[in-house]
């Protein structure tokens, strides 16, 4: 393996050496079967080229002070995965084979996982889709579950610093009772040209508003909003937004220092009240915002240049936790022994 210049990797994909599969059919679920190509033979057909019947996740492996390898809230994602094949109609992947693909996937690819200090960590990508052949708008069935895993370093090119986001209003991410509560490739396709436009605009990403009435903040790109104040953690509540675990778990740190925790319906003019906002999610856990711009009136909604003193916080204990620096009294994590 060439050297990896682990301070400086992007978010992005970085080939591994292997990957696993399963495949559903006639109700069971196959063994897993180890893989060393990138690819997969797909049927032209298959469902979740053509009807979306798509679902993934995203979670991370560390390496921790201690030099053990965690994971974080697995079972969380095995759960939201299931919710996600429920809305979509596909075969459910049950908690023990998600185990034990990410598990086998993160120890053959072991070399791949950053050292401890890096700011790098091993993503895994679980994949569910409908591989089974349909002309016609139904379900398949057959099921492909794929994980494979890529290291990488922080998803916006800032890392914990605060970056500038465009509320955009010509857009939207999800109906209100279509698929914005599942993880789901088509919510992500709906957000690349309003990202893209607000990329190309000098933003690092996007901000929603709720589909129905244009009042309410929605999901903050790739990622759940938050804001903070007198005191407060305040994160929108709404069926339209994917509920994030980082999220979740950030309102429990935040009861544990002294926060209390809102999650509610959050008028587009609160912008204006917060002492800080960011998003938060898996990939980046938590980036803080320091200026979100309307694009319709050109609104600017402005915070400090530093990271607030409470988002710094709620990301330091957090990442302690998953790195193994801080006490794990949620029982948050899973170490991966032996490697």
């Amino acid at each position: 393996m060439e050297n990896i210049d682990w301070k400086n990797l992007p978010f992005g994909y970085y080939p591994t050496d292997y990957n696993v599969r399963s495949t559903w059919k006639d109700g069971v679920w196959n063994d897993l079967e180890v893989s060393s190509s990138e690819y997969i033979s797909v049927h032209m057909a298959a469902t979740g080229l053509h009807y979306g019947q798509e679902a993934f996740e995203g979670l991370k492996a560390y390496r921790g002070v201690d030099g053990k390898v965690r994971l974080f809230r697995w079972q969380n994602n095995a759960q939201r995965m299931r919710n996600s094949a429920v809305g979509v109609m596909m075969a459910e992947v049950p908690d023990e084979l998600f185990f034990e693909a990410i598990d086998k996937a993160v120890r053959l690819n072991a070399k791949y996982i950053p050292p401890f200090g890096t700011g790098a960590s091993l993503y895994i990508r679980p994949l569910l889709f409908g591989s089974g052949a349909q002309v016609g708008v139904k379900p398949a069935k057959e099921y492909m579950f794929v994980v494979f895993v890529s290291p990488v370093g922080p998803y916006f090119k800032e890392g914990f610093s605060p970056v500038a986001v465009e509320l955009v209003r010509d857009y939207d991410r999800a109906a209100p009772l279509g698929t914005g509560h599942i993880k789901v490739g088509g919510n992500y396709a709906a957000s690349l040209r309003p990202a893209d436009r607000a990329h190309a605009e000098g933003y690092s990403s996007v901000l929603f508003l709720d589909a129905r009435e244009k009042k309410y903040i929605d999901e903050a790109g790739p990622a759940n909003f938050f804001g903070i104040k007198n005191g407060v953690y305040i994160t929108p509540s709404s069926r339209t937004i994917l509920p994030s675990i980082t999220n979740n778990s950030l309102e429990i740190i935040a009861e544990d220092i002294g926060l209390k925790v809102e999650r509610r319906p959050v008028p587009v003019e609160e912008l204006a009240t917060f002492e800080e906002a960011g998003a938060c999610g898996t990939a980046a856990i938590i980036s803080p915002f320091k200026k979100i711009v309307d694009r319709e009136n050109g609104k600017e909604y402005t915070y400090s240049e530093q990271a607030g003193p409470f988002s710094t916080k709620l990301y330091k204990t957090l990442l302690g936790i998953q790195q193994g620096e801080l006490d794990d009294k949620h029982g948050w994590t899973t170490v991966i022994e032996g490697i």
